[in-house]
């Protein structure tokens, strides 16, 4: 289903779902956390996306009132991201999730702890 169609329902779980249906939005905002990072860094935190497809989940993520985008007017151009209250909110629902999927992982199946991973190129996601 379609963000455009999950829209379409006037239930919370719906529209939540429509503003963090994608797999890079909860991991974005656990690498923005309470701080403020700028573009370049949360390309290198989040190697294994594309800068187009952070570009384009980021301007999605502030039109879903998740992320503050702060433009500064320097030579080179500075531009920080941040969470806003809503997506601060987030942090303790995603935390949840971290330990709802430890607790019933799958046997046999290595887990990795991403806040815990080192940089490894195109492989890891670092949080």
């Amino acid at each position: 289903m379609k963000k455009n169609e999950l829209m379409q329902y006037s239930c919370p779980l719906g529209k939540a779902m429509a503003a963090l249906g994608s797999k890079w939005k909860p991991i974005i905002v656990l690498v923005i956390k309470d701080r403020k990072l700028r573009f370049g860094e949360l390309a290198v935190r989040i190697n294994v996306i594309s800068r187009k497809v952070l570009t384009d989940q980021l301007r999605e993520m502030e039109s879903d009132g998740l992320v503050i985008r702060e433009e500064f007017k320097e030579l080179p151009p500075r531009v920080e991201y941040s969470l806003t209250e809503k997506g601060l909110a987030l942090l303790p629902i995603l935390y949840l999730l971290e330990e709802w999927e430890a607790k019933y992982q799958v046997s046999g199946i290595p887990y990795k702890d991403c806040s815990a991973q080192k940089k490894e190129p195109k492989k890891a996601v670092n949080v």
